[in-house]
């Protein structure tokens, strides 16, 4: 379904336009798309062309998203479309993300009704990059607010600080993929780390609530003394931020081999100096799942997969009191 895009303008040659939704900026000709896929310059104008179109559509644990620290057990509607406005060589969604497939038409109505049926707590934009599906994520967000329920992205970040403004208006959480933390890592996948950067910051500092995954990729952003910067640059916005590590597996166009599970927990280790809240995924590697309190060590959520089960049942530790960062 077409639908006018946000966050263009007109240029004089020949009804070429300019998205200026994120820092590609992308100058489009008519009949011609964005590096999104899904934004195309139709007749002169910009239109978002998966407007209410879906290609997954899924009830999952709010852990998948990976979310730890917000409303953990509870099940969250999840819905993607086709493109994303970056190129990365290990995505793990390529079959949607590079390219545009069959895709069902949904109505907002519809999905909030899913949602209740299925007792989510909302809804998460995922599976594919949430922000260049700018206009449906705002308009469902919208519906899904004024039904009490949430609504969550699971974003790259790499989106410019206007439209980001207007969307935070409806978002109540946000994992952000923190992919590197050097301006050439984001070369390569075709995005811009001072964006992603803002974004974070952004978040936190709207009262969104906020946690980071990155993922480690062998001999690409694996330097420790760069991750050692990461961990501080979060730790300067709010020392609460849950960190979740990911591990790497091949997939799509990259073929180095899975990360090491010696290098997870170097890397975890590392990051425990500077964060509270830090979490290892894709490996079984001891207790690192789990969350404790990050004054006393009390145990306050158990994980193990999928399985979660809440032991200290408020936003404070029921043993020492210290405030946690924590939605239930």
């Amino acid at each position: 379904m077409l639908k006018l895009a946000s966050y263009f303008e007109s240029l004089a040659e020949d009804g070429a336009v300019r998205c200026n939704l994120c820092p590609h900026r992308c100058k489009i000709k008519k009949g011609g798309a964005g590096l999104c896929l899904i934004r195309k310059n139709i007749d002169g104008r910009l239109y978002q062309t998966s407007y209410g179109e879906v290609t997954s559509v899924n009830i999952d644990p709010i852990e998948k998203k990976p979310l730890y620290h917000f409303y953990p057990t509870s099940k969250i509607l999840s819905i993607g479309t086709n493109g994303c406005n970056l190129k990365c060589e290990f995505c793990q969604n390529y079959t949607i993300s590079t390219q545009e497939t069959f895709r069902e038409e949904v109505s907002i109505s519809d999905l909030v009704n899913l949602a209740k049926k299925h007792n989510s707590i909302g809804i998460a934009y995922t599976y594919n990059e949430p922000t260049i599906w700018f206009e449906y994520v705002l308009d469902c967000g919208k519906a899904f607010r004024d039904n009490g329920l949430k609504n969550v992205v699971v974003s790259n970040g790499n989106i410019n600080k206007e439209p980001l403004l207007e969307l935070i208006k409806v978002i109540d959480a946000a994992n952000i993929d923190l992919k590197g933390f050097t301006d050439e890592f984001y070369k390569w996948v075709k995005g811009d780390l001072e964006t992603v950067k803002n974004t974070i910051k952004t978040l936190f500092e709207n009262n969104i609530h906020t946690e980071v995954t990155f993922l480690l990729i062998p001999n690409r952003n694996d330097n420790i003394d760069d991750f050692r910067r990461m961990c501080k640059f979060l730790k300067d916005i709010s020392v609460d931020i849950p960190l979740h590590i990911s591990r790497y597996f091949p997939t799509y166009k990259c073929t180095e081999l899975p990360t090491s599970i010696e290098k997870m927990i170097e890397f975890y280790k590392e990051a425990k100096i500077y964060l509270n809240y830090v979490y290892l995924g894709n490996v079984n590697a001891g207790d690192n799942g789990n969350s404790y309190c990050p004054d006393c060590g009390n145990l306050l959520i158990k994980r193990d997969g999928y399985y979660t089960e809440v032991i200290n049942k408020r936003d404070f530790c029921e043993k020492c009191s210290k405030k946690l960062y924590f939605q239930l």
